[in-house]
């Protein structure tokens, strides 16, 4: 894959509570392409990051419905993966890419 190609899979870092709670178990949770799968989300990982990657899970949330100025819309559909890192090997999100 192009470089490009890797930035379209991984769109960026979730810093939440949650993915907080995920990297100390040696996880690191980004927001992806919808239409990726789990050996791309992996190639890209371990190609940006310069990382091995154990496992990735991924997790589809679906948008809600809100109204916005009276009118009813939808928010998007975001996929997210949970990256699972082999030992010693870490991904700094709080620093750019």
């Amino acid at each position: 894959m192009t470089k490009a190609a890797l930035y379209d899979v991984i769109r960026k870092p979730i810093i939440t509570e949650k993915a907080t709670m995920a990297s100390e178990n040696g996880a690191v949770v980004f927001e992806v392409a919808i239409d990726s799968n789990k050996p791309q989300i992996k190639e890209a990982v371990e190609a940006v990051f310069g990382v091995k990657v154990k496992a990735v899970n991924t997790t589809i949330t679906k948008g809600k419905a809100k109204r916005f100025r009276g009118q009813l819309g939808k928010r998007k559909d975001v996929k997210k993966a949970y990256v699972t890192l082999e030992e010693g090997n870490t991904i700094d999100v709080t620093s750019g890419l």
